[in-house]
């Protein structure tokens, strides 16, 4: 493989979360400035400017005609958005879990990732089914900035620390942050140029997918926001909020990247058959683990950080399997498939159901 395209994809990973770092900074300062409370900046601009890799890489993909890449990319970045930025943050500090995460969010990031199977059931994502998908994410901003206002004040100001809020209003304030923004939108332009470029090229020098590359390399590098975020939250003790802005930026990646891009490529977004059989299902089903797990006092404790995090290797091994034909594929399949995976079940299974009767006799 040519040095040159690993410096390229290095560089554009570079300007891509140097990108997103100046436009989420630039973004929430300027709206704190304009009297937004930072508990909407908290759980929309920077939930969905951590987004903004995934968007500007899968836009690219769509106008260069890359299908596979728009959607290794989206469903590989909710996939180790769980599994390993969840893991990682539960593993350095066991993570708090709002209530209304269980309730509200989390079913409808596992209803997003069912309606995106369902209307990827044809082969393709048309015009109709980006607007259909997008129109959700605007649905659920404006229910995000409806149920801040009930937020208590020790939350606001939870919020109000993370995500600077203390931005000060004035003329120069104010251009310095739009400057912040267009710099930021300038680096995830270029960024995902070249990262596009070189991860086509890598997939071709490995001859590998596409579809594989999106869901690794890809995926990986777009979610280096995410991480940075959750893992900085962890170590400050805002637990909740390493959380909040995985599960946040989950949503928007499905309703959001995903809607857009469809809504707006020419020629629609297509789907590989990879992706409806193993990649889509496994990205649900890594969502509904969330459920138990988040349900079992409302805590995800460092054991259950270190099951996602291998459930995230060997995701990525049975990929690497895959990719290459290796000759262990059909033993490591037999053994996660139908040994571990079924005893994962059972157990949340069990957990969840001690917690639903703890919850009944103390009512």
């Amino acid at each position: 493989m040519q040095a040159s395209i690993l410096i390229m994809f290095s560089l554009g990973l570079a300007l891509l979360i140097g990108g997103a770092e100046l436009l989420v900074r630039g973004a929430s300062r300027l709206a704190t400035s304009f009297g937004i409370s930072p508990l909407v900046v908290g759980l929309t601009v920077v939930a969905f400017g951590t987004s903004s890799p995934e968007l500007a890489i899968s836009l690219a993909s769509s106008f260069a005609g890359q299908g596979d890449l728009v959607v290794g990319n989206v469903v590989g970045s909710n996939i180790i958005n769980v599994l390993l930025i969840l893991g990682v943050a539960a593993a350095i500090s066991p993570l708090l879990v709002a209530a209304q995460l269980v309730r509200i969010e989390v079913p409808l990031v596992i209803g997003a990732g069912v309606l995106v199977y369902v209307l990827g059931r044809d082969g393709a994502y048309g015009r109709a089914d980006g607007l259909l998908l997008f129109a959700g994410a605007i649905t659920y901003t404006v229910f995000v900035i409806r149920q801040s206002r009930k937020e208590t004040r020790a939350v606001q100001e939870e919020y109000a620390e993370a995500f600077d809020g203390r931005a000060q209003v004035g003329r120069s304030s104010v251009l310095l942050q739009v400057g912040l923004i267009v710099a930021g939108l300038v680096a995830l332009i270029v960024g995902s140029r070249w990262l596009l470029d070189s991860a086509v090229a890598i997939a071709r020098g490995l001859n590998v997918s596409e579809l594989v590359i999106g869901l690794t390399i890809v995926a990986l590098g777009t979610s280096a926001p995410e991480l940075a975020t959750s893992i900085l939250a962890a170590l400050r003790g805002e637990r909740d909020i390493a959380v909040g802005n995985v599960v946040g930026s989950n949503l928007f990646n499905l309703l959001g990247v995903l809607g857009l891009t469809a809504a707006i490529s020419p020629q629609g977004v297509a789907i590989p058959a990879a992706a409806l059989t193993l990649d889509i299902p496994f990205m649900i089903a890594t969502s509904i683990a969330c459920l138990p797990i988040f349900f079992t006092g409302y805590r995800i404790a460092r054991w259950e950080g270190f099951l996602f995090l291998g459930y995230y290797v060997a995701y990525t091994l049975y990929l690497i399997l895959a990719a290459t034909q290796h000759d262990a594929l059909p033993r490591f399949s037999l053994v996660f498939f139908e040994l571990i995976a079924p005893l994962t079940v059972v157990t949340l299974g069990v957990l969840a159901v001690r917690v639903i009767r703890t919850n009944s006799h103390t009512a």
